[in-house]
C-alpha cells in the first residue's frame, strides 16, 4: 500500500509499490507535496499510464542509439538525413540528458537556437520531427509519459518551393534537345509524373507496354559513390496507367537502349546516376530549348500534376497517379491550380450546352438574355 511517513530529519518519505511489486520512494520537505505526488502515481497505475521512473534515467544518447539500430523500412538516403539530424543537432543537444529530465522548454530552446543560426525553416522543422520520433518511441516503449516534442510550434516556412510547370509544346522542346538515350525518360516524368530516382530504378520486368503500365516499386539513388536500389519515397508501390503514345514510345526505346534489366542506362549499360545525367545531359537540354534556366528535373513531375489538374483530375486521383503520401501533400503543392480548371471545366460546359441548346433557347440567349445579380428578401435593390 502507498503511504506517506515523516522521516527524523523532518521530511516526508512517499512510498508505494509498482504493478511489478517493487517498491519506490520519495522524499518530500511538505506532507502535502507527497500525498499528491502519491495520488499522481497511482492515478497513473489505475489508467495503465505508469511508467517506472528508473526507466527515464537512461540518457538520450544511450537511448537513440538502440533506436536508430531498430530503425526500419527507410531508403539508404532517408537513413543518412536521420543520422545527420541526430548527430549534427540532437545528441549535442540531448546527448548526456536522461530522458526523463527533457522538457517541452528544452524542445523550444533547440528550435530558437537552430533558427538564430540562420537554418532554413525546412531544415528545423526535419531536425525536431526526427529528434521528436526519438521521444515518441520513448513513450511508446513505457520509458516516458509524453514527448517534449509534443505539439511542438515549428517555425513557418517562409518560402515555399518554385514549382515550373511546362506546357505540352516545351516538353516537346526538352526531349528533343535531349539525347535520344533520355528522350522517352523526359516524357515518362512529365507524363507518368515519376520521381527521378523511381525513373532510374525502373525495371523491365516493372514494364507492360500492351497494359500500358508501369509498377513503380523502387527508388535509385548514389551514396557515398555507389549505386542503391531501396523503396520509393513514402515506402508504398504504385502502377502508372501511361498513354497509349508513351506506351509506344517505351517499347521503342526498349529496343534501342535497355539493357542489364534496367529500362533507363547511361551509355555504358549501367544505372542512371542523376548527378551525372543532370551535369552532361539534362542542364545542356533546357538551355538548347531555351527554358528557364532554373528548370530542374523535378519540375517535369510537378508538370505532370498540372496537366493532370487542367484535364479536370480530382485531386485524389493526382495523389494517386503521382504517388504522395497523403491528400493534404497534393492540396499544399497544387491547390493554387484549381480555380483555373474549374473555369475551363466550366467554359466545357457551356460549349457543351451551346452545341445542343434548342434553336429557341438559343435565340432567346442571343436577343433577350441578361444576366441578373441575385439578391434576396432582406437586401436593398442595386
Amino acid at each position: 500500500m502507498a503511504n506517506v511517513k515523516r522521516r527524523p530529519n523532518g521530511r516526508w518519505r512517499a512510498r508505494y509499490r509498482d504493478p511489478s511489486g517493487a517498491e519506490h520512494s520519495r522524499h518530500f520537505l511538505r506532507r502535502i507535496d507527497a500525498e499528491r505526488w502519491l495520488v499522481s502515481v497511482e492515478s497513473s497505475k489505475l489508467h495503465g499510464d505508469y511508467v517506472d521512473p528508473a526507466l527515464g534515467k537512461q540518457t538520450f544518447g544511450a537511448y537513440v542509439d538502440e533506436w536508430l539500430a531498430t530503425k526500419a523500412g527507410v531508403g539508404a538516403r532517408t537513413r543518412i538525413n536521420i543520422v545527420g539530424r541526430i548527430e549534427n543537432y540532437a545528441r549535442p543537444s540531448f546527448g548526456s540528458m536522461p530522458l526523463g529530465a527533457v522538457r517541452p522548454m528544452h524542445a523550444r530552446t533547440l528550435v530558437a537556437e537552430l533558427t538564430a543560426r540562420g537554418l532554413a525553416p525546412s531544415t528545423v522543422k526535419a531536425v525536431a520531427l526526427t529528434t521528436g520520433q526519438v521521444f515518441a518511441q520513448a513513450v511508446r516503449d513505457g520509458i516516458i509519459t509524453r514527448s517534449p516534442f509534443a505539439d511542438l510550434e515549428l517555425p513557418p516556412e517562409r518560402h515555399r518551393e518554385e514549382m515550373r510547370f511546362l506546357d505540352a509544346d516545351q516538353v516537346n522542346a526538352l526531349a528533343g534537345a535531349i539525347d535520344d538515350r533520355y528522350c522517352s525518360a523526359v516524357y515518362v516524368a512529365a507524363y507518368g509524373g515519376l520521381r527521378a530516382g523511381e525513373l532510374w530504378a525502373l525495371k523491365l520486368e516493372r514494364v507492360n507496354v500492351l497494359a500500358r503500365t508501369i509498377d513503380v516499386v523502387e527508388s535509385l539513388s548514389e551514396i557515398h559513390g555507389q549505386v542503391v536500389v531501396g523503396p520509393t519515397k513514402t515506402g508504398k508501390r504504385r502502377t502508372v496507367t501511361v498513354p497509349r503514345f508513351l506506351a509506344t514510345m517505351i517499347g521503342e526505346h526498349i529496343g534501342h537502349y535497355s539493357s542489364n534489366g534496367y529500362l533507363f542506362t547511361s551509355a555504358m549499360g549501367d544505372p542512371v546516376r542523376h548527378r551525372n545525367f543532370m551535369r552532361r545531359n539534362y542542364k545542356p537540354a533546357v538551355m538548347a530549348a531555351e527554358l528557364p534556366e532554373g528548370l530542374r528535373f523535378h519540375d517535369l513531375r510537378h508538370t505532370c500534376a498540372a496537366l493532370l489538374i487542367a484535364n479536370g483530375r480530382h485531386l485524389e486521383e493526382v495523389k494517386d497517379y503521382i504517388g504522395h503520401s497523403s491528400i493534404r501533400v497534393t492540396s499544399d503543392r497544387y491547390g493554387h491550380l484549381f480555380p483555373k480548371a474549374r473555369a475551363e471545366l466550366a467554359d466545357a460546359l457551356d460549349a457543351t450546352f451551346q452545341n445542343a441548346v434548342p434553336q429557341n433557347l438559343a435565340d432567346s440567349l442571343r436577343t433577350g438574355g441578361q444576366i441578373v445579380a441575385f439578391r434576396n428578401a432582406n437586401q436593398a435593390p442595386v
